[in-house]
């Protein structure tokens, strides 16, 4: 499998105990699929994942670009790692 950047946010509110994680890629299977798998959940808790197929690298970049605006919106952070 073929993997691209990832970008990673994270949101954390001591104050209502939240701890929380947001990961975005894009990535090619074996069979040459473009992918873009989501995958997010509490910090250091097992997390869920969803994969979405998409027409091409530049779909997927896009659509990720879109979620990451949406989860910015919502009080996530992007983290560099």
């Amino acid at each position: 499998m073929q993997s691209g950047p990832s970008i990673h946010f994270e949101r954390r509110d001591p104050a209502r105990n939240m701890k929380r994680f947001y990961r975005l890629t894009v990535q090619q299977d074996l069979f040459g699929t473009v992918l873009l798998v989501r995958e997010w959940g509490r910090i250091g808790v097992s997390s869920r994942q969803q994969t979405q197929e998409a027409p091409d690298l530049a779909a997927a970049s896009l659509h990720a670009q879109r979620l990451a605006g949406e989860k910015q919106r919502r009080g996530y952070v992007p983290v560099a790692r």
